[in-house]
């Protein structure tokens, strides 16, 4: 039996779609975003700055999200020995603890899902500051320019998306010249720019293997489940009439395995091979019941 590397890409990849199970987060935003980010490489680390691991966490970023998250995936001891500041700053008083927690950055379960954590953070602060469902290029808009700023991006490229952005975020735009200023000097606009960005997170969605769009909408469970005439019933998945022919079998089939004493296993024993649409679904009950 072959045991695969956790910094394979396999092994990545089986990181990802567990944070995504755990979290509700799509799988391919967060695969499209470590591509961008690191190139899926768990220890990668930046030279101009703290950035580290799978996501490029910063040190206080990192903190953070271990301070809000670390206690629910069995990480308590890391949460409760960090501590926040009067001027907001997170710190942690042991130097070797305080090694500890930030070399978790490299550990792509770690790090997978804290990237989730936060992107859960950002999307829930996003919808209810713009009253819409969060797209995966708003929350690397957040990833990027922070829950404000990402807001006041959003907020301004709706009313009027010609806006250039360099003139919404000058400090960014300095900082980050080749986001915000085309290779002839031409400033971008804010549509441009999200355009971009949402470019990137695809291709690198592509380039880790996934299937779908990394800059779409989340996907309601309750949208896939309506479609294929299923509903969520006491915690348990019912298939009603709507599924018909081959996909209704091999969604009977996965629906015994994932309401079973063993629901998680679903894809690994699934006798009959899914459509794309029916693979989605399935994906979304799983993380819908926390498989």
């Amino acid at each position: 039996m072959s045991i695969v590397s956790v910094n394979s890409k396999a092994g990545i990849q089986t990181a990802i779609a567990a944070a995504s199970r755990k979290t509700g987060i799509d799988f391919n935003y967060l695969l499209g975003q470590a591509q961008v980010e690191s190139g899926l490489r768990a220890n990668a680390r930046a030279t101009t700055s703290s950035a580290t691991g799978l996501y490029q966490f910063i040190e206080q970023s990192w903190l953070g999200v271990m301070k809000d998250h670390g206690a629910e995936h069995g990480l308590g001891w890391a949460a409760d020995s960090i501590r926040q500041t009067s001027s907001g700053r997170y710190v942690v008083s042991d130097p070797a603890t305080r090694r500890a927690i930030l070399d978790m950055r490299s550990d792509p379960n770690t790090a997978a899902l804290m990237a989730a954590e936060h992107a859960s953070d950002n999307k829930a602060a996003l919808e209810q500051r713009l009253d819409r469902p969060a797209t995966g290029t708003d929350l690397y808009m957040a990833h990027f320019l922070g829950q404000g700023g990402a807001a006041k991006f959003l907020g301004a490229m709706e009313s009027n998306p010609n806006r250039t952005g360099a003139a919404l975020f000058p400090a960014a735009a300095r900082a980050n010249r080749g986001v915000f200023y085309a290779s002839n000097g031409q400033p971008r606009s804010l549509s441009e720019i999200y355009e971009r960005f949402s470019g990137k997170l695809d291709q690198g969605a592509a380039a880790g293997g996934a299937t779908g769009r990394a800059s779409d909408a989340f996907e309601d469970l309750s949208t896939g489940l309506d479609a294929f005439g299923a509903d969520l019933d006491g915690g348990e998945v019912v298939l009603g009439n709507g599924a018909a022919g081959g996909d209704r079998h091999w969604i009977e089939t996965t629906l015994a395995q994932l309401n079973g004493p063993r629901g998680g296993d679903a894809f690994a024993r699934a006798a009959y091979r899914p459509t794309p649409e029916t693979a989605k679904l399935a994906y979304l009950m799983l993380a819908k019941l926390g498989a």
